[in-house]
């Protein structure tokens, strides 16, 4: 495996583990990850990180560019979702203070740093997995 290889399987094995790790916490009381936000969703982040790690196994350069690329949208994806899910869920009450002190209840938990960080790492890879064709020149003498 190259090093590149080995960069983008530690990314999207930081995001399959990332995928469980506390993302928000509501009111203090209790933590959510991927899956409590939104099941499908976090099953198919589930399934691009899986994807990644086989073919990071199997050393292909195309699929895991395209599984990091599709893997850092989802994520960011996520990250904006769970930002106006929080600061739109409370928006029926007619106080605005009090809309805006419960959305200050929710806390985002430390899993969307190892969310990035996964995608920091494949993505990485799969810019350093182009592999570099040097063309010599040979010189025929007559």
């Amino acid at each position: 495996m190259r090093i590149s290889s080995i960069l983008s399987f530690v990314g999207f094995v930081l995001i399959f583990a990332g995928t469980y790790c506390p993302l928000l916490r509501p009111f203090g009381l209790f933590n959510w990850n991927v899956y409590q936000l939104n099941q499908p969703y976090g099953l198919v982040m589930l399934l691009v990180a899986i994807i990644g790690i086989a073919a990071s196994f199997l050393n292909q350069p195309k699929i895991i560019q395209a599984a990091a690329w599709v893997s850092a949208g989802l994520v960011v994806m996520l990250l904006i979702a769970a930002f106006l899910k929080i600061h739109f869920t409370f928006s029926f009450i007619p106080f605005h203070k009090f809309e805006s002190f419960l959305a200050r209840q929710v806390k985002f938990k430390w899993g969307w740093y190892v969310l990035f960080a996964g995608v920091a790492f494949s993505v990485g890879g799969a810019l350093k997995s182009k592999p570099k064709n040097y063309i010599q020149n040979a010189e025929f003498s007559s």
